[in-house]
Protein backbone atom coordinates (compact mmCIF):
# COMPACT_ATOMS: atom_id res chain seq x y z
CA UNK A 1 0.00 0.00 0.00
CA UNK A 2 1.07 3.70 0.01
CA UNK A 3 1.83 5.57 2.96
CA UNK A 4 4.59 7.09 4.31
CA UNK A 5 7.23 4.05 3.72
CA UNK A 6 7.62 1.13 6.01
CA UNK A 7 5.43 3.05 8.96
CA UNK A 8 2.28 2.93 7.59
CA UNK A 9 3.17 -0.77 5.84
CA UNK A 10 1.58 -3.02 8.43
CA UNK A 11 -1.75 -1.14 8.21
CA UNK A 12 -4.41 -1.40 5.63
CA UNK A 13 -7.88 -0.56 5.70
CA UNK A 14 -10.31 -2.77 3.99
CA UNK A 15 -13.94 -1.36 4.19
CA UNK A 16 -14.92 2.39 4.84
CA UNK A 17 -16.95 4.05 3.18
CA UNK A 18 -14.40 6.21 1.08
CA UNK A 19 -13.42 2.79 -0.18
CA UNK A 20 -17.29 2.12 -1.18
CA UNK A 21 -18.83 0.93 1.57
CA UNK A 22 -20.30 1.39 5.26
CA UNK A 23 -17.73 0.02 7.29
CA UNK A 24 -14.70 0.87 9.37
CA UNK A 25 -12.60 -2.49 9.35
CA UNK A 26 -8.87 -2.72 9.11
CA UNK A 27 -5.60 -4.79 9.29
CA UNK A 28 -3.02 -4.66 11.29
CA UNK A 29 -0.13 -7.02 11.11
CA UNK A 30 2.23 -6.66 14.14
CA UNK A 31 4.60 -9.05 16.33
CA UNK A 32 3.91 -11.91 14.19
CA UNK A 33 -0.06 -11.19 14.43
CA UNK A 34 -2.76 -10.41 12.35
CA UNK A 35 -4.76 -8.70 14.25
CA UNK A 36 -8.78 -7.81 11.98
CA UNK A 37 -11.02 -4.67 13.40
CA UNK A 38 -14.05 -4.54 12.78
CA UNK A 39 -14.57 -7.38 10.06
CA UNK A 40 -18.09 -6.31 9.20
CA UNK A 41 -20.15 -4.17 6.04
CA UNK A 42 -23.07 -2.71 5.00
CA UNK A 43 -24.50 -0.89 2.40
CA UNK A 44 -27.39 1.92 3.25
CA UNK A 45 -30.76 0.11 2.65
CA UNK A 46 -32.45 2.73 1.82
CA UNK A 47 -30.92 6.35 0.76
CA UNK A 48 -33.15 8.81 -0.93
CA UNK A 49 -35.62 6.03 -0.96
CA UNK A 50 -33.59 4.02 -3.47
CA UNK A 51 -32.00 0.55 -2.84
CA UNK A 52 -28.10 0.47 -3.52
CA UNK A 53 -26.93 0.53 -7.04
CA UNK A 54 -25.93 -2.23 -8.54
CA UNK A 55 -22.23 -0.47 -8.99
CA UNK A 56 -22.90 -0.17 -4.76
CA UNK A 57 -23.23 -4.06 -4.96
CA UNK A 58 -21.01 -5.29 -6.98
CA UNK A 59 -18.17 -3.07 -4.12
CA UNK A 60 -19.45 -4.38 -1.48
CA UNK A 61 -19.20 -7.83 -2.76
CA UNK A 62 -15.71 -7.19 -3.05
CA UNK A 63 -15.43 -5.86 -0.10
CA UNK A 64 -16.89 -8.83 1.27
CA UNK A 65 -14.44 -11.73 -0.61
CA UNK A 66 -11.59 -9.41 0.82
CA UNK A 67 -13.05 -9.47 4.47
CA UNK A 68 -13.30 -13.31 4.19
CA UNK A 69 -10.33 -13.93 2.83
CA UNK A 70 -8.27 -11.81 5.66
CA UNK A 71 -10.41 -13.28 8.36
CA UNK A 72 -8.90 -16.96 7.38
CA UNK A 73 -5.76 -15.73 8.44
CA UNK A 74 -6.77 -13.22 11.10
CA UNK A 75 -4.96 -14.87 14.55
CA UNK A 76 -7.05 -11.90 16.37
CA UNK A 77 -10.17 -10.28 15.33
CA UNK A 78 -11.65 -7.70 17.37
CA UNK A 79 -14.92 -6.49 17.36
CA UNK A 80 -15.31 -2.66 18.53
CA UNK A 81 -19.48 -2.98 19.22
CA UNK A 82 -22.22 -5.00 17.35
CA UNK A 83 -23.54 -2.53 14.79
CA UNK A 84 -24.14 -4.51 11.37
CA UNK A 85 -21.42 -2.02 9.67
CA UNK A 86 -18.62 -3.53 12.08
CA UNK A 87 -19.68 -7.23 12.44
CA UNK A 88 -20.90 -10.34 10.64
CA UNK A 89 -24.56 -10.92 11.00
CA UNK A 90 -26.47 -14.12 12.24
CA UNK A 91 -29.74 -11.95 10.61
CA UNK A 92 -27.51 -10.57 8.11
CA UNK A 93 -29.26 -8.93 5.04
CA UNK A 94 -27.93 -9.40 1.41
CA UNK A 95 -25.67 -6.43 1.71
CA UNK A 96 -24.13 -7.38 5.06
CA UNK A 97 -21.74 -10.14 5.67
CA UNK A 98 -23.28 -13.20 7.35
CA UNK A 99 -21.84 -14.72 10.72
CA UNK A 100 -22.60 -17.86 8.93
CA UNK A 101 -19.89 -17.41 6.28
CA UNK A 102 -17.06 -15.78 8.95
CA UNK A 103 -18.00 -18.47 11.37
CA UNK A 104 -15.24 -20.93 9.86
CA UNK A 105 -12.34 -18.11 9.78
CA UNK A 106 -13.10 -16.91 13.65
CA UNK A 107 -12.74 -20.78 15.08
CA UNK A 108 -9.20 -20.61 16.22
CA UNK A 109 -8.34 -16.68 16.20
CA UNK A 110 -8.40 -14.80 19.34
CA UNK A 111 -11.45 -13.00 20.00
CA UNK A 112 -11.51 -9.69 21.54
CA UNK A 113 -15.03 -8.04 22.02
CA UNK A 114 -16.36 -5.20 23.38
CA UNK A 115 -18.63 -6.22 26.78
CA UNK A 116 -22.57 -5.89 27.13
CA UNK A 117 -21.82 -2.70 29.65
CA UNK A 118 -23.62 0.07 27.25
CA UNK A 119 -25.22 -2.01 24.93
CA UNK A 120 -29.40 -2.20 24.21
CA UNK A 121 -31.56 -5.10 24.92
CA UNK A 122 -31.82 -5.98 21.19
CA UNK A 123 -27.70 -4.97 21.20
CA UNK A 124 -27.23 -7.84 23.89
CA UNK A 125 -28.93 -9.95 22.10
CA UNK A 126 -27.50 -9.61 18.90
CA UNK A 127 -23.99 -10.65 21.00
CA UNK A 128 -25.47 -13.50 22.34
CA UNK A 129 -26.82 -14.85 18.93
CA UNK A 130 -23.12 -14.29 17.42
CA UNK A 131 -21.59 -16.25 19.86
CA UNK A 132 -23.79 -19.21 19.23
CA UNK A 133 -23.18 -18.93 15.24
CA UNK A 134 -19.46 -18.81 16.05
CA UNK A 135 -19.99 -21.21 18.43
CA UNK A 136 -17.49 -19.29 20.63
CA UNK A 137 -17.75 -17.39 23.72
CA UNK A 138 -17.09 -14.01 23.55
CA UNK A 139 -14.80 -12.40 26.30
CA UNK A 140 -15.18 -9.03 27.18
CA UNK A 141 -11.74 -7.32 26.31
CA UNK A 142 -12.72 -3.69 27.55
CA UNK A 143 -9.94 -2.81 29.91
CA UNK A 144 -7.69 -5.87 28.44
CA UNK A 145 -4.39 -5.74 27.08
CA UNK A 146 -2.29 -8.55 25.76
CA UNK A 147 1.18 -7.87 23.96
CA UNK A 148 0.86 -5.40 21.81
CA UNK A 149 -3.14 -4.78 22.00
CA UNK A 150 -4.91 -2.27 24.12
CA UNK A 151 -8.42 -2.49 24.63
CA UNK A 152 -10.29 1.06 26.23
CA UNK A 153 -13.18 0.86 29.05
CA UNK A 154 -16.92 1.86 27.09
CA UNK A 155 -16.86 5.28 25.41
CA UNK A 156 -19.53 7.17 23.63
CA UNK A 157 -20.85 6.08 20.37
CA UNK A 158 -21.81 9.70 19.83
CA UNK A 159 -23.64 11.63 22.01
CA UNK A 160 -24.47 10.91 25.67
CA UNK A 161 -28.28 9.84 26.32
CA UNK A 162 -28.97 8.01 23.45
CA UNK A 163 -29.77 4.45 22.55
CA UNK A 164 -26.44 4.22 20.60
CA UNK A 165 -24.85 2.91 23.84
CA UNK A 166 -20.77 2.46 24.24
CA UNK A 167 -18.00 1.26 21.31
CA UNK A 168 -14.68 -0.14 22.04
CA UNK A 169 -11.11 1.62 21.15
CA UNK A 170 -8.23 -0.18 20.44
CA UNK A 171 -4.75 0.85 20.83
CA UNK A 172 -1.72 -1.19 18.86
CA UNK A 173 1.88 -0.94 18.79
CA UNK A 174 4.57 -2.44 16.83
CA UNK A 175 7.56 -1.21 13.90
CA UNK A 176 8.27 2.44 16.20
CA UNK A 177 4.04 3.31 15.95
CA UNK A 178 1.02 3.19 17.80
CA UNK A 179 -2.10 2.86 15.69
CA UNK A 180 -5.42 3.72 17.37
CA UNK A 181 -8.67 2.26 15.89
CA UNK A 182 -11.47 4.58 17.66
CA UNK A 183 -14.77 3.73 15.79
CA UNK A 184 -17.70 5.92 15.56
CA UNK A 185 -17.01 7.88 18.93
CA UNK A 186 -18.11 10.51 16.42
CA UNK A 187 -16.06 13.33 18.29
CA UNK A 188 -19.50 14.43 20.33
CA UNK A 189 -17.71 13.82 23.30
CA UNK A 190 -14.48 14.92 24.36
CA UNK A 191 -13.46 12.05 27.24
CA UNK A 192 -12.70 9.72 24.27
CA UNK A 193 -10.46 11.98 22.64
CA UNK A 194 -8.48 12.64 26.24
CA UNK A 195 -8.28 8.96 26.11
CA UNK A 196 -6.79 8.44 22.80
CA UNK A 197 -4.28 11.55 23.19
CA UNK A 198 -2.83 10.18 26.49
CA UNK A 199 -2.39 6.56 24.41
CA UNK A 200 0.03 8.87 22.01
CA UNK A 201 -0.60 7.67 18.90
CA UNK A 202 1.45 8.13 15.59
CA UNK A 203 -1.72 7.15 13.26
CA UNK A 204 -5.29 7.42 14.33
CA UNK A 205 -8.54 5.73 12.02
CA UNK A 206 -11.79 7.53 13.55
CA UNK A 207 -15.29 8.08 12.77
CA UNK A 208 -16.71 11.53 12.82
CA UNK A 209 -19.80 12.59 12.92
CA UNK A 210 -23.05 11.72 10.24
CA UNK A 211 -23.26 15.27 8.77
CA UNK A 212 -25.76 13.93 6.62
CA UNK A 213 -28.38 12.76 9.36
CA UNK A 214 -30.83 16.22 10.15
CA UNK A 215 -30.52 15.79 14.05
CA UNK A 216 -27.39 16.90 13.98
CA UNK A 217 -27.34 20.45 15.01
CA UNK A 218 -25.05 23.22 14.82
CA UNK A 219 -23.66 23.01 18.48
CA UNK A 220 -23.24 19.82 17.80
CA UNK A 221 -21.01 19.59 14.80
CA UNK A 222 -18.73 22.49 16.35
CA UNK A 223 -17.98 20.10 19.63
CA UNK A 224 -17.33 17.97 17.07
CA UNK A 225 -15.13 20.11 15.04
CA UNK A 226 -13.43 21.20 18.54
CA UNK A 227 -12.76 17.79 19.20
CA UNK A 228 -11.15 17.16 16.19
CA UNK A 229 -8.58 20.08 16.13
CA UNK A 230 -7.64 19.08 19.73
CA UNK A 231 -7.02 15.27 18.15
CA UNK A 232 -5.12 16.29 14.84
CA UNK A 233 -3.24 18.19 16.74
CA UNK A 234 -1.78 15.79 18.69
CA UNK A 235 -0.97 12.74 16.11
CA UNK A 236 0.75 12.59 12.31
CA UNK A 237 -1.96 10.88 10.72
CA UNK A 238 -5.65 11.49 11.31
CA UNK A 239 -7.70 9.25 9.00
CA UNK A 240 -11.47 10.33 9.08
CA UNK A 241 -14.19 8.03 7.49
CA UNK A 242 -17.12 6.28 8.20
CA UNK A 243 -20.51 8.46 9.11
CA UNK A 244 -18.68 11.36 7.44
CA UNK A 245 -18.10 10.63 3.89
CA UNK A 246 -21.92 9.47 3.47
CA UNK A 247 -22.35 12.76 2.39
CA UNK A 248 -19.57 14.81 0.41
CA UNK A 249 -19.80 18.05 2.82
CA UNK A 250 -17.42 15.32 4.99
CA UNK A 251 -14.45 15.69 2.19
CA UNK A 252 -13.81 19.86 3.33
CA UNK A 253 -14.07 18.67 6.55
CA UNK A 254 -10.49 17.06 5.77
CA UNK A 255 -9.02 19.64 4.26
CA UNK A 256 -10.27 22.41 6.55
CA UNK A 257 -8.91 20.04 9.22
CA UNK A 258 -5.21 19.70 7.51
CA UNK A 259 -5.12 23.26 6.74
CA UNK A 260 -5.72 24.67 10.26
CA UNK A 261 -3.47 21.62 12.25
CA UNK A 262 -0.75 21.50 9.29
CA UNK A 263 -0.81 17.50 9.75
CA UNK A 264 -1.67 14.61 8.17
CA UNK A 265 -6.27 14.58 8.32
CA UNK A 266 -6.86 12.58 5.26
CA UNK A 267 -9.88 9.36 4.48
CA UNK A 268 -9.41 5.74 3.76
CA UNK A 269 -8.87 6.01 0.09
CA UNK A 270 -5.92 8.65 0.61
CA UNK A 271 -4.54 6.33 3.35
CA UNK A 272 -4.48 3.31 1.00
CA UNK A 273 -3.72 5.30 -2.17
CA UNK A 274 -6.70 4.47 -3.81
CA UNK A 275 -9.10 6.77 -5.60
CA UNK A 276 -11.96 8.40 -2.96
CA UNK A 277 -15.48 6.29 -4.06
CA UNK A 278 -18.03 8.01 -1.81
CA UNK A 279 -20.52 5.61 -3.56
CA UNK A 280 -22.94 6.32 -0.51
CA UNK A 281 -23.22 10.18 -0.81
CA UNK A 282 -23.61 9.43 -4.85
CA UNK A 283 -26.23 6.88 -4.78
CA UNK A 284 -28.89 9.14 -6.51
CA UNK A 285 -26.15 9.94 -9.30
CA UNK A 286 -25.17 6.81 -10.07
CA UNK A 287 -28.72 5.92 -10.59
CA UNK A 288 -28.86 9.30 -12.98
CA UNK A 289 -25.73 7.93 -14.75
CA UNK A 290 -26.35 4.47 -14.81
CA UNK A 291 -30.64 3.81 -14.60
CA UNK A 292 -30.91 0.06 -13.10
CA UNK A 293 -34.36 -0.78 -11.66
CA UNK A 294 -35.71 -1.15 -8.57
CA UNK A 295 -35.23 -4.78 -6.64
Amino acid sequence: MVGDGLRDAYIRLIGTESLGVRGLSCVVEVENRKVFIDPGLALGYRRSGLLPHPAQVAVGKQVRQRILAELREATDVVMSHFHGDHIPLPDANSYQLKAQQAAPACRTARLWVKGPLGLSDSMLRRRESLGAVLDRQLPNAEGQADGPLTFSLPVLHGRPNTKLGTVMMTRIEGEGTVFVHASDIQFLDGEAVSLIRDWRPDIVLAGRPPLYLPWLLSEQREIAWENTLRLARAVDTLILDHHLLRCEEGLSWLDRLSSETGHRVICAADFMGQPRRLLEAQRERLYEAMPASQG
